[in-house]
């Protein structure tokens, strides 16, 4: 498989039968540009086709794992129909492509977790975290629906009450508590994680590929079976990005202040 057009993910072969996937730059974090965000959507489709690959591992570069969207392509979401009727083909494409890969998927998470990236990072098949990671949803900080990922797999992994707690109020998990909840399979250290990823990534690729792939399908089930729960979600994301509340969200991201919400609506 070539996967020489991909430009914003940094695609290896770490050794037979294991593919890294990696998100961003040394020293910086990987943000989720217009174009990253679409080769984030695509890239499981040829993973998925890609005869010498068994498992990926996805990665950050960097100073974290990922740090959601890139606020030039935020603010164009808002303004124009087509980049917000494009993002919202791509974000479902995320999803159901990582859902639908046939091949193992394990994520090394660390720093901060935010966005698009942590949409494949809890997706994985296993992900990892960092204990001194900091998993974020920030959609209502932002001012539109959680809609990304969220409705799909957060209650599954942690339970209706948790996930209500977290995306509602845009708290940060760590590494340590989103094992503790059951949001992540399993944390180390920072400096553990990428020898972690690999050795899982080593096991998964030296088991029964078939008996793997069918367990995985049928396990993803669950999550094929919260599909209209998610596509809701992600319309009325989409939606949100229409309104009044995304346009102060974005204006307080950007002077660094907390935000001040327009009123109640008056027809909800």
């Amino acid at each position: 498989m070539d996967y020489s057009a991909y430009h914003d993910l940094k695609i290896r072969r770490l050794e037979p039968g294991i593919l890294e996937i990696a998100m961003g730059e040394e020293g910086k974090l990987s943000t989720a540009t217009a174009r990253l965000h679409k080769e984030l959507a695509d890239v499981w489709l040829d993973v998925d086709r890609d005869p010498e690959t068994r498992v990926v591992i996805l990665r950050g570069i960097g100073k974290g794992f990922s740090a959601g969207g890139d606020m030039g392509m935020i603010e164009q979401v808002i303004q124009d129909f087509d980049a917000r009727a494009r993002v919202w083909r791509e974000a479902r494409d995320l999803v159901y492509n990582v859902i639908n890969c046939s091949k193992m998927v394990v994520s090394a998470m660390h720093g901060p977790a935010v966005g698009a990236g942590l949409v494949a990072g809890l997706l994985a098949d296993v992900s990892i975290a960092a204990k001194n990671a900091r998993i974020i949803d920030g959609h209502t900080r932002l001012g539109v629906a959680a809609g990304d990922h969220a409705a799909i797999i957060w209650p599954l992994l942690c339970g209706m009450a948790k996930a209500k707690y977290y995306l509602l109020l845009c708290e940060q998990v760590s590494g340590e508590e989103a094992e503790r909840i059951g949001l992540v399979s399993m944390t180390c250290e920072e400096s553990q994680l990428q020898e972690k990823a690999l050795e899982v990534a080593r096991k998964l690729a030296a088991g029964a590929q078939t008996a793997l792939r069918w367990t995985k399908y049928s396990l993803n089930n669950w999550l094929r079976m919260a599909g209209p729960s998610f596509d809701a979600s992600l319309a009325l994301e989409m939606l949100g990005f229409t309104g009044p509340e995304v346009k102060e969200g974005l204006a307080s991201h950007r002077e660094k202040r907390k935000p001040s919400f327009p009123p109640e609506p008056k027809d909800f």
